[in-house]
């Protein structure tokens, strides 16, 4: 099973099984990455590492990062699509910053760690 507490099938949240995504299908990832000044930044992509990594560029990093750095990616979920992980980091973007630690406290972020 694919660690994922934001997935949710009938209104009820889901674990997506590995078996439920086929060779042509990615995994999509919602994250959210803990900056230098404590604030935290919150996206999608298909591969957790590769991002991390580019935004510690700036060429290729996010506008976020500009003025402050990316330190550590503290939450992962894995959703079977795109439009799935884009509905769930507009919920997370939606979040107090109160009830994002809450949800960084209640996650798995060595998920992500073995992926990529």
């Amino acid at each position: 099973m694919l660690f994922n507490p934001g997935y949710k099938e009938n209104g009820k949240l889901k674990e997506v099984p590995e078996s439920k995504l086929t060779s042509a299908e990615q995994a999509w990832y919602v994250y959210i990455i803990r900056a230098s000044d404590d604030s935290l930044y919150t996206g999608i992509t298909t591969d957790v590492r590769r991002r991390f990594n580019e935004h510690l560029s700036p060429e290729k990093g996010a506008r976020y990062f500009r003025g402050r750095q990316p330190l550590e990616v503290v939450y992962c979920e894995t959703h079977p699509d795109r439009g799935s992980a884009q509905r769930r980091e507009a919920e997370i973007k939606k979040l107090t910053r109160t009830s994002k630690l809450d949800l960084i406290e209640q996650g798995n972020v060595e998920t992500w760690r073995g992926l990529g």
